[in-house]
């Protein structure tokens, strides 16, 4: 992605990110960069207390200085909204099987769109559809939100299709290694809309914050990488809509099969948002139709409310597939890797190194109809 030369244009500054996941503990690579949202979990502490590290991690990708040794994210001058809710290995909730269908999400997720945030990001996945759910996915349109999920990463075990990321009006993410392969155990299918980076990624290993380890980000860490090159474009365009800046994501995507055939694994390409922030390419389109249903999203006008600088509350407005990855795989939707460092000197560059490689694959401006979504 050449991470430093995007930031000579565009650093997510502006743009908040609400994180739906097990809540953001503010470690040294995040400091004053999270905010509260809301907890909905009835478990002890609240959104800045992260159970699990998931959440935490998910944050760092995104919004990461790399100070103390952490993750710099893909937009470190953003800042992220922790919304915190259940899930697997929540203390005292045991294995939930998949979340099968979790009420509180719906209100997590309104309570994401009622907040400044421009961006909802839910490394998440069920594999039920929840109307209540559906409705706030809805309301959250309505209210200016660009939503990205995750897809699911156990398609070696049994592909489903995934909720929040099969909703009408989110932007499905799957996993991708450097090449541009997607990841086997990615789930795929029609609600596939786009890829980034999901491979090799570091992940806090527990609630203890005292080191990273090694594994796979998942369609988890793809779904941050997505959300921040969403907040890089949004910066440099703080007047588009979310219509719009994922229009531009998808026309610019990086990808080798034909435009208007997209993939069921990588959807319409691996996000790079260098061609637009470097180049100006992207045609932005039409502010209030979504480039996924192709239809108006109501409530939606010109331009999305401006944020706020600092507060977490008041928004107000707004046919050949690639060839799949055969490395091994295998944690559920939010399993992460790399390496400890212990030094601020020493920080794990990870958007530079590993990541750079996606912006290979060639692509183009295309006309946009999701006739899956249409439902």
């Amino acid at each position: 992605m050449g991470a430093e030369e995007l930031w000579d244009v565009s650093t997510g500054e502006g743009v908040k990110i609400a994180v739906v996941d097990t809540g953001v503990t503010e470690t040294p690579s995040l400091k004053g960069r999270v905010l509260a949202g809301k907890d909905v979990t009835g478990l002890k502490g609240g959104a800045l207390d992260d159970y699990l590290g998931h959440g935490t991690t998910m944050a760092e990708l995104i919004a990461g200085s790399g100070r103390g040794g952490g993750l710099k994210g893909l937009a470190p001058g953003a800042k992220v909204i922790s919304y915190r809710l259940t899930m697997t290995g929540a203390p005292g909730k045991g294995k939930d099987k998949g979340r099968k269908n979790n009420p509180e999400d719906a209100e997590v997720i309104r309570a994401a769109a009622d907040s400044d945030a421009r961006i909802i990001s839910m490394s998440f996945t069920s594999p039920l559809m929840n109307p209540s759910v559906a409705e706030a996915v809805k309301y959250a349109a309505s209210k200016g939100k660009l939503m990205f999920a995750g897809v699911g990463n156990d398609a070696q075990k049994k592909n489903f299709i995934g909720y929040p990321a099969a909703y009408p009006n989110v932007t499905g993410v799957s996993s991708a290694d450097k090449s541009g392969k997607v990841a086997k155990y990615s789930e795929f299918g029609k609600y596939v809309d786009l890829a980034a980076p999901g491979r090799n990624l570091p992940q806090w290993c527990d609630a203890t914050f005292r080191s990273y380890c090694d594994g796979e980000g998942g369609t988890s860490a793809s779904t941050a990488i997505a959300s921040a090159s969403a907040a890089l474009i949004w910066s440099k365009h703080p007047n588009w809509t979310a219509n719009q800046v994922l229009r531009v994501l998808i026309d610019t995507a990086g990808r080798s099969w034909p435009k208007d055939k997209p993939s069921d694994y990588l959807g319409y390409g691996l996000v790079r948002p260098a061609p637009n922030l470097l180049k100006n390419r992207g045609n932005p389109g039409p502010p209030d139709i979504d480039p996924l249903t192709n239809k108006k999203t109501p409530g939606v006008g010109t331009s999305p409310t401006a944020p706020s600088k600092d507060s977490p509350t008041k928004p107000s407005a707004p046919a050949s597939q690639p060839a799949k990855d055969d490395a091994a795989a295998g944690q559920p939707a939010g399993a992460v890797s790399s390496s400890k460092s212990d030094d601020g000197d020493n920080q794990l560059w990870i958007i530079t190194g590993a990541v750079a490689a996606v912006a290979i694959i060639g692509g183009g401006a295309f006309a946009v109809v999701r006739n899956r979504r249409n439902a």
